[in-house]
């Protein structure tokens, strides 16, 4: 499957040529032209990257960079900034991005740069795993569908029965975007009584229990307008 790449740049000819030469390379690629539309983008659809300018109009990068980290968005966050704004680059960095690249840049330089954060994505994702036919490993959560027990960081997580139920199938669904609607098909089996809310009121138990800061999670991703993605 091509990886999605977003780009946030108000110069219309480097979102042309830099484009282009992405979709050569196979990526397949959406543009933003200002800050606003940027966040829309960045927080409505799936993406793998984001190549992020710092100078944009109605939102700068730096307030773009965090108002995605708000949002619950972890996809890496190439900066393109300028040889002035060192100070820049340093808060960029602190603020969520993953890497940055100076204006000018060799287009050379940029490629290598995007397949390693790519690449950093696909390890990442690799260490979300079975381990053995009952077992899966995500970072430090481990399950265990046969005992149907949960450890975090080596502790005991205490779950209940839909609570295990709804991880598990988010377990066997890593780094997939999956319904609200999908969810209650597949875990509550559209019981009588059962709603969307329903959904989200188990998905905030699991991240009290299984995120370090529930308010910021970063294992079970909210994906705006469409549910949530399990991804370590």
């Amino acid at each position: 499957m091509s990886r999605r790449i977003l780009m946030v740049e108000d110069e219309e000819e480097l979102c042309l040529t830099l484009g282009d030469r992405l979709r050569s390379e196979g990526y397949v690629v959406d543009v933003a032209l200002d800050g606003n539309a940027g966040l829309d983008k960045a927080t409505q659809l799936p993406f793998d990257l984001i190549i992020l300018d710092i100078m944009l109009p109605h939102r700068n990068g730096l307030d773009l960079c965090t108002d995605i980290r708000r949002a619950g968005q972890n996809t890496p966050i190439l900066l393109l900034t300028a040889k002035s704004q060192t100070v820049d680059k340093i808060i960029g960095l602190k603020l969520g991005a993953d890497d940055y690249v100076t204006k000018p840049f060799d287009t050379l330089e940029l490629m290598a740069r995007v397949e390693a954060l790519l690449r950093r994505t696909l390890i990442a994702s690799d260490t979300a795993h079975a381990i053995g036919p009952d077992l899966f490993r995500f970072g430090s959560i481990v399950i265990d569908t046969r005992r149907a027990k949960v450890t975090c960081a080596g502790i005991p997580v205490s779950l209940t029965a839909r609570e295990f139920h709804l991880l598990r199938y988010f377990a066997e669904h890593p780094g997939v975007d999956l319904s609200r609607d999908e969810l209650l098909e597949q875990v509550w089996g559209h019981m009588a009584g059962t709603f969307t809310r329903t959904v989200d009121m188990h998905v905030a138990s699991l991240r009290q229990k299984l995120e370090p800061s529930p308010k910021r999670p970063e294992t079970i991703i909210t994906v705006p307008g469409v549910g949530y993605r399990f991804q370590c």
